[in-house]
C-alpha cells in the first residue's frame, strides 16, 4: 500500500459503510459530553502566543529551545487538565492518549512548530483544539467508546533543515531517515543529526515511529488547520471542508546560453538564457490558467518561485539561468498534463533562444483525496455550526497528507485573514476560529461514534 503511494499509483478504493447503531456504552458516553465550546482553546492559543512569540512573530522552530518550551507547556496542560498519558515516539512526535473501551483508536492533532517569525495559529490551532477534545471526554466521567490519541507532530514545517512533515512521514513509514536526513545542514552549518541528538533523537531511532504507529490501531485521523490562503475569506465563509491535499511536481531547470557584453552583442545573435527562463515562466502560468477548472476540486496552481541568472550584472547578457517550477493539482491526471506541458514549454523556450536545457526533479508528491465518510462528517458538522460548508483543496501540505496514505483522514479549515500565513500578521477572525473549533469537535464526535459502532 505504501509502496503504491510512493510510486504515484492511485490508492485502492475504500469501502464506506453507514454508521451502525451504537452500543449502549457509546451512546452513554456521548450524551455526557459537555457542549462544544471554543473558549478554552482560544485562551490556550493566547497563552502559547505570549510564551513563544516576539516582535518578529512566532519562534517555535523545530528542534530549538522555544519549540521545546512550547512542548513542555503543552505536556503539562495535557497531564493536568485532561489526565492524559503523554509519550514520545522515536521521531519525537508527542502522543497524549486516553484509553477507551476499545483499543481501536481515533487520532487528531497537528503541529506546534512554526517557521521563524511565523503566525500564532499555524499548526497549534489543531493541537489545542485536540486538547479540548480530550478535556470534553475526560469530563464525561467514563472511558470513551474508543481510544483517543492527540498528536503533536515533530517538525511539520521543515523550516530549519528543509524537510517538511518529518515526524508524520516517519510515523507513516514514508521517510528513510539515513538517506533523506543525514546530509541536511541548517544555515548555521549544524547538521540535522546533531540537532536531533540535542533533542534525544537518532536517525536509527526514528524508524521505530512507524512501528509505534501501527500499534495504535488507528481507524481515523482528523486535523484542524487555518487555510493559509484567501479562498474562504473571498467567499466570506468562516469554515471550509478540505477535499484533499494537492499533489506536487517540482523541478529545477537550467538554461545555458552564452554570456556577452550588453552593448556589443546584437539582439538577433544572442543566446540569452534569461529570456528562455522568462518565456518558460509565462508559458507555465498560461498552462495553469488553461488547466484550472471552475470548481475547488479542479483548481490548479503553477509557480516559478526561484530565478537565478549568471553572471548577474547590469551590462551582461545572461549566459545561464536557473528557474524553479512548482505545480500542484488535486487530480493526478491533470497534474500529469501540467508536467507534460511544462516540459514542452521548456523545450520550446530553449529552441527559440538557442540555449541548452536541463530539467531536474526536486519533489514529487501524489495527490491525496481524503476519506469520503470522514469528509461527510466534517461537512455535516460545519453546516451545523456555520450554515454552509464550502469545499476546497489544500495547496499547502499538512501532516494529514501523510496520514491519508495509511488511515482514513479528513480536515477542517478555518478562514485565514488576510489570507496569508508564515508571517507574524497571520490571523483569523474570532468568529471563524470559534466556528471552526466547534465544527472540528463535532466532526470528532461523529467519527468516534462511527468507529465505535463499526
Amino acid at each position: 500500500r505504501l509502496r503504491q503511494l510512493n510510486d504515484g499509483a492511485a490508492p485502492a478504493a475504500r469501502t464506506h459503510l453507514p454508521c451502525p447503531t451504537l452500543p449502549r456504552f457509546a451512546r452513554g458516553t456521548m450524551s455526557r459530553l459537555p457542549p462544544a465550546s471554543s473558549k478554552r482553546v482560544l485562551a490556550d492559543l493566547q497563552q502559547l502566543r505570549t510564551l513563544t512569540e516576539d516582535a518578529r512573530g512566532a519562534q517555535r522552530v523545530a528542534w530549538g529551545p522555544v519549540w521545546r518550551k512550547a512542548r513542555e507547556w503543552f505536556v503539562k496542560k495535557a497531564e493536568k487538565e485532561a489526565g492524559l498519558r503523554v509519550k514520545r515516539d522515536g521521531a519525537a512526535n508527542l502522543w497524549a492518549s486516553m484509553p477507551g473501551r476499545s483499543k481501536q483508536s481515533v487520532l487528531f492533532g497537528s503541529h506546534l512548530d512554526s517557521v521563524p517569525g511565523g503566525g500564532w495559529l499555524d499548526g497549534c490551532l489543531g493541537v489545542m483544539a485536540g486538547l479540548e477534545v480530550m478535556r470534553r471526554y475526560a469530563a464525561a466521567g467514563e472511558p470513551p467508546p474508543v481510544t483517543l490519541h492527540l498528536v503533536d507532530w515533530a517538525d511539520e514545517e521543515g523550516a530549519r533543515f528543509g524537510r517538511s512533515l518529518m515526524g508524520s512521514a516517519a510515523a507513516a513509514g514514508t521517510l528513510d531517515p539515513k538517506q533523506e536526513l543525514a546530509h541536511l545542514v541548517d544555515r548555521a552549518g549544524l547538521k540535522l543529526p546533531d540537532a536531533l541528538k540535542e533533542n534525544g533523537v537518532t536517525l536509527d531511532g526514528m524508524r521505530k515511529a512507524a512501528r509505534d504507529f501501527e500499534a495504535l490501531r488507528a481507524a481515523a485521523y482528523l486535523e484542524l488547520h487555518i487555510e493559509q490562503g484567501p479562498v474562504l475569506e473571498s467567499l466570506k465563509k468562516p469554515v471550509g471542508v478540505v477535499l484533499g491535499s494537492m499533489g506536487v511536481e517540482r523541478f529545477q531547470l537550467r538554461f545555458v546560453g552564452q554570456a556577452a557584453h550588453s552593448g556589443a552583442a546584437p539582439l538577433h545573435l544572442r543566446k540569452d538564457a534569461f529570456l528562455a527562463a522568462a518565456s518558460f515562466a509565462v508559458a507555465c502560468n498560461e498552462l495553469g490558467c488553461a488547466l484550472s477548472g471552475k470548481t475547488p476540486r479542479t483548481r490548479v496552481v503553477a509557480t516559478c518561485g526561484v530565478v537565478k541568472v549568471e553572471p548577474n550584472f547590469v551590462t551582461a547578457v545572461p549566459g545561464a539561468a536557473e528557474i524553479s517550477i512548482d505545480m500542484r493539482a488535486l487530480d493526478a491526471e491533470v497534474l500529469a498534463q501540467m508536467l507534460a506541458g511544462a516540459k514542452r514549454a521548456a523545450k520550446i523556450a530553449a529552441k527559440k533562444y538557442r540555449v541548452e536545457l536541463s530539467f531536474d526533479p526536486l519533489l514529487r508528491i501524489t495527490p491525496r483525496i481524503f476519506d469520503e465518510t470522514l469528509t461527510r462528517f466534517v461537512r455535516q458538522s460545519v453546516k451545523e455550526v456555520s450554515g454552509s460548508a464550502p469545499d476546497l483543496p489544500s495547496g499547502p501540505l499538512h501532516d494529514a497528507s501523510e496520514m491519508a496514505g495509511i488511515v482514513p483522514t479528513a480536515m477542517v479549515f478555518a478562514q485565514s485573514s488576510p489570507g496569508i500565513s508564515h508571517t507574524r500578521i497571520e490571523d483569523s477572525p474570532k468568529a471563524a476560529l470559534d466556528q471552526s473549533i466547534r465544527a472540528f469537535l463535532g466532526a470528532v464526535d461523529r467519527t468516534v461514534q462511527h468507529v465505535a459502532g463499526a
